[in-house]
């Protein structure tokens, strides 16, 4: 008990702001990938706590860009957080991170694509595919340049029990383009139902939480709102 209350209230030590690490490190938004940065520390909260609790939990944050998610996830008392970033540019500013909570988070230079997260957690986290989910959660704000093929293979995942789903039936709470989020969670009968749709609901449940306005962005995406599920 004592550990789970010294896990629930650990916080970052004072840190530059997300935005300051921007400007330290001259980092822009790339076009080509798809990327919008979230600054608002109340908002990346909000989309955190959507998880669930995370005291005690592993955690993979997919594409932590400058790292504001990856702050609400430390704060939230996840005790190991595996974050996976293909940008170079990033990785200083999450090793300031890392050495800001000891011993919590490990990172990875790497595509997510690629990436072998069954290889990146412990074994012993696993649980039954009919049992509780294991307390192992992934969490990203997905370019959407890598949203679609990744989601498409994650289902593939949960079909075979691979990947993530290597240790059970591992939690996604994940950002999408509102269009794309709109398809995932399209019913029978909707304009937008497609086999994305069917394939998503067949092998998991779905559901949206909330859109992000555009204007949470920076830059401010050309595709508009973007909805987490």
């Amino acid at each position: 008990m004592a550990a789970t209350k010294k896990l629930a209230s650990f916080r970052l030590p004072p840190l530059p702001t997300v935005g300051e690490l921007i400007k330290l490190y001259n980092l822009r938004a790339e076009k080509q990938l798809s990327q919008n940065f979230l600054l608002d520390l109340r908002l990346t909260d909000k989309i955190v706590r959507q998880a669930g609790c995370l005291n005690d939990a592993h955690v993979c944050e997919v594409g932590p860009g400058p790292g504001g998610i990856t702050r609400s996830i430390l704060n939230a008392g996840a005790a190991d957080l595996l974050v996976v970033e293909k940008d170079s540019r990033f990785i200083p500013g999450l090793k300031l991170l890392s050495e800001a909570a000891p011993g919590k988070l490990r990172i990875v230079h790497g595509d997510i694509l690629t990436y072998r997260m069954d290889r990146g957690f412990p074994t012993h986290i696993s649980k039954a595919w009919d049992q509780d989910p294991p307390n192992l959660h992934v969490i990203g704000n997905l370019p959407f340049s890598v949203s679609t093929p990744l989601i498409i293979k994650w289902l593939e995942n949960v079909a075979n029990r691979t990947g993530p789903f290597a240790f059970g039936r591992t939690r996604l709470t994940l950002t999408f383009q509102k269009e794309v989020a709109e398809r995932l969670t399209a019913s029978t009968g909707s304009r937008q139902r497609s086999r994305i749709s069917i394939m998503a609901q067949y092998l998991c449940t779905v559901h949206s939480c909330f859109t992000i306005p555009g204007r949470a962005f920076v830059p401010k995406p050309e595709v508009g709102q973007r909805s987490l599920i």
